[in-house]
């Protein structure tokens, strides 16, 4: 009997064993949900060429890619020629850009053609019934580069920690994935998606440099992993336009966390709190009776988390915000003045973001001017709704405006010496001084970190 004891005790394991996939053949399966998305970004001067990696998430074709992919003043127009690549092939199909998602800051794009029937929605493999654990292991997918065919490789690795950033998150000992690509157990369920690599923490030494701190990116793999109940039930939201509207707007700034100490003064030590402060004149917010000092508890009831670092809370609140669309109606359970009162805000539509921008580049002179936007005059503390001056979106390295000292986000006042009061103003200025051939010189007024620059540009 004694011998007979210890083989059974392993009969569960070699069934578990047996009902499982061989890793090699889940790999090759679940590698149908991965791509790359090549991409160009017109700029001002050149074609810059994107490659990220992503998930195909339904039957249609429809790939998300991380959030990072697209930089938020990259307008739509600038995106050009999409294709999708299968791993470790050559062919490639094309593809459309969608838009982006506010709440998930996801990317969306559709691929087309003959590739459709080769590609997986990441929805057909099982999703894991239940968290990781810690030391659980999990494998994911990484892709080479393009002139390597963007060859697929294996990467595992174990949960080193549980996160609410405030999706819960796991984070583990080594990369596990290429940024944007699916990561799963060892019976090949879904775990989650890997997301854009946090950067670590390094001392430069050199002849010159005795232990300067520096912080590294891993761009090509990722140890941090959004997990599968933080995605699955998002996939849905793909973007009715190419800007990402409609977008939920509540119009208060300079979200703060409650202090800790507060909070244990107050007795609320088993939840969070936002510290209100900046309110813009006639937004939703203020509209809804909201003031300087609030601190919001609960969302529709709903009392804020208690989650750590306390600053998450912040991000917290906002993605409840972006879970509403404009024109919703939610309840805010607020502390004031030791008081709790409840306040219905009615939500509006996201102000004209970067991206939606007008803009006009001036080749002679060398850099882009853009609209004055609200998140600009916020920026540069202007009065609400102020759409004075125009702002510089883009400056050439080597051009006369950068060797005069103009830079992106500054604020144009004047030009020379003529108060500039809207977008369209500035244009017919510059465009003036563009077409003047023999014009050696002008003269900017801009406003940069709450100072006043004078810049002389000379043209010849």
């Amino acid at each position: 009997m004694t011998l007979l004891r210890p083989v059974s005790l392993f009969l569960p394991v070699v069934a578990l064993m047996r009902a499982a996939a061989p890793l090699p053949e889940l790999f090759n399966e679940r590698l149908k949900s991965a791509v790359a998305v090549e991409f160009f970004v017109q700029t001002e001067t050149e074609r810059q060429p994107v490659t990220v990696l992503g998930t195909v998430v339904d039957e249609k074709g429809t790939i998300i890619l991380p959030g990072a992919a697209i930089g938020p003043g990259v307008a739509p127009g600038q995106l050009r020629d999409f294709k999708v690549y299968r791993p470790g092939g050559g062919d490639s199909a094309p593809a459309a850009y969608l838009g982006q998602d506010a709440l998930t800051s996801w990317h969306f794009v559709r691929a087309s053609g003959k590739m459709l029937a080769d590609l997986v929605p990441v929805t057909r493999w099982p999703a894991i019934k239940s968290e990781p654990t810690l030391s659980d292991e999990l494998w994911g997918i990484g892709l080479r580069n393009k002139d390597e065919d963007f060859q697929p490789y294996f990467l595992s690795s174990r949960v080193a920690v549980l996160m609410k950033l405030p999706q819960t998150t796991a984070i583990l000992g080594s990369d596990v994935a290429g940024p944007g690509l699916p990561v799963f157990n060892a019976a090949g369920e879904l775990a989650g998606i890997a997301q854009t690599s946090f950067g670590q923490n390094f001392l430069i030494f050199s002849r010159n440099q005795r232990g300067n701190p520096i912080v590294l990116v891993n761009v090509e793999e990722s140890s941090v992993v959004l997990l599968a109940g933080e995605v699955l039930p998002y996939l849905g939201r793909i973007p009715q336009s190419a800007t990402g509207r409609p977008i939920a707007w509540f119009g208060a700034y300079g979200l703060q966390p409650m202090d800790p100490e507060v909070a244990k003064l107050l007795k609320l030590e088993n939840q969070s709190g936002v510290v209100v402060s900046d309110i813009m004149k006639s937004s939703p917010a203020d509209l809804a009776g909201l003031q300087e000092r609030d601190i919001v508890l609960a969302v529709d009831g709903q009392p804020l988390p208690h989650l750590k670092p306390d600053r998450v809370v912040v991000g917290y609140f906002g993605q409840e915000l972006l879970r509403h669309r404009p024109g919703d109606k939610l309840s805010l359970s607020v502390l004031r003045g030791g008081k709790r009162i409840e306040l219905s805000v009615t939500l509006g539509d996201e102000p004209k973001l970067v991206r939606e921008a007008e803009r006009t580049y001036f080749e002679r002179l060398g850099f882009t001017a853009r609209e004055f936007l609200y998140n600009d005059g916020i920026m540069h503390r202007a009065a609400p709704g102020s759409t004075e001056g125009a702002m510089v979106h883009f400056v050439k390295p080597g051009s006369a405006v950068a060797t005069a000292g103009l830079r992106p986000d500054d604020w144009v006042r004047e030009i020379d010496g003529v108060e500039i009061k809207t977008y369209a103003e500035a244009v017919a200025k510059l465009a003036a001084i563009e077409s003047d051939k023999a014009r050696a010189e002008f003269v900017l007024l801009v406003r940069r970190g709450g100072e006043t620059q004078v810049l002389r540009v000379k043209l010849n």
